[in-house]
């Protein structure tokens, strides 16, 4: 029951943070002269979706009440939702996740056959778990992002390695950008299972010690699906331009595969071969 709640209110932060970016001459509302809050007010943008004020209100407070598919799909288009923003306004209004047997937070590893993929793959390939904790890796993935089996688990999560480790700043051509779909991609998982105590732990954490950390949490991004363009600055070869494409893991389906595979731009490909002939292990980065 209270990660029930915990969910609704999970759901009623991300629809008030993105009421907020909309305005009204967006919708040809007429404008009042003062507001009190940014975006569109709740009875407007209960008016554009043709529901109740009071049954949005109670939406937006995080009450146990029923929404219908056709109302999330108006609302969604109405506050110009991304695809993954609007899977996680389905995944937040439908019921609860059933309750799970085997611990909320677990150490996985990759299988036999996992593995066997991962060293198939000529360009860097990372198993990720739920918690975007890295949990496997190949040859070329430490030629590139150094050597994962000496870190610790705090360094081989990605979220806490973006924000907390200084090398992170110049490896990351992008970021704040790759940072932010980082903790989006967390953001996501966290709304669905808040009651999780290693996560609340690592966000308690982050909210203590990193000054963008506190800034950017509070406005509820959301990513799904981590693939897109990675351009990193790597030590010996220079700047590296990969795209990462996200696979699921039937065998292991808590977890996913992300491959890094070199685009033409600053001969990436060429630079990723010599990394895996000639240069030595280093350990001084991690996705």
């Amino acid at each position: 029951m209270r990660e029930r709640v915990k969910r609704r209110a999970g759901l009623a932060d991300f629809l008030q943070h993105r009421r907020a970016r909309l305005q009204p001459e967006q919708f040809n509302l007429p404008i009042f002269q003062r507001r009190r809050t940014p975006g569109l007010r709740r009875e407007e943008l209960a008016q554009l979706v043709g529901v109740g004020v009071s049954w949005y209100t109670w939406l937006e407070q995080g009450r146990d009440i029923q929404v219908s598919d056709q109302v999330l799909e108006r609302l969604a288009s109405i506050l110009q939702l991304t695809p993954q923003e609007r899977r996680h306004l389905f995944l937040l209004a439908h019921d609860p996740l059933q309750a799970r047997d085997e611990p909320v937070h677990e150490q996985h590893t990759p299988t036999t056959t996992a593995q066997t993929i991962l060293d198939g793959f000529a360009y860097p390939a990372l198993l990720f778990d739920k918690y975007v904790n890295v949990v496997g890796w190949n040859e070329s993935t430490t030629r590139v992002f150094g050597e994962y089996a000496t870190r610790t688990e705090r360094e081989r999560n990605a979220l806490w390695f973006h924000f907390m480790h200084p090398s992170s700043r110049s490896f990351r051509v992008h970021w704040e950008r790759d940072t932010r779909a980082c903790l989006a991609s967390l953001h996501a998982i966290y709304d669905r299972y808040p009651d999780d105590p290693w996560l609340n732990e690592l966000i308690a954490e982050l909210l203590g010690d990193s000054p963008e950390f506190r800034a950017w949490w509070p406005e509820h991004d959301i990513m799904l699906d981590c693939s897109g363009l990675n351009e990193i600055n790597h030590p010996l070869v220079g700047r590296l331009v990969l795209h990462s494409t996200v696979f699921p893991m039937p065998e292991q389906p808590e977890l996913q595969m992300v491959v890094y595979t070199p685009l033409p731009q600053e001969n990436s490909a060429a630079k990723l071969r010599t990394l895996m002939t000639e240069a030595p292990n280093n350990a001084m980065m991690i996705v």
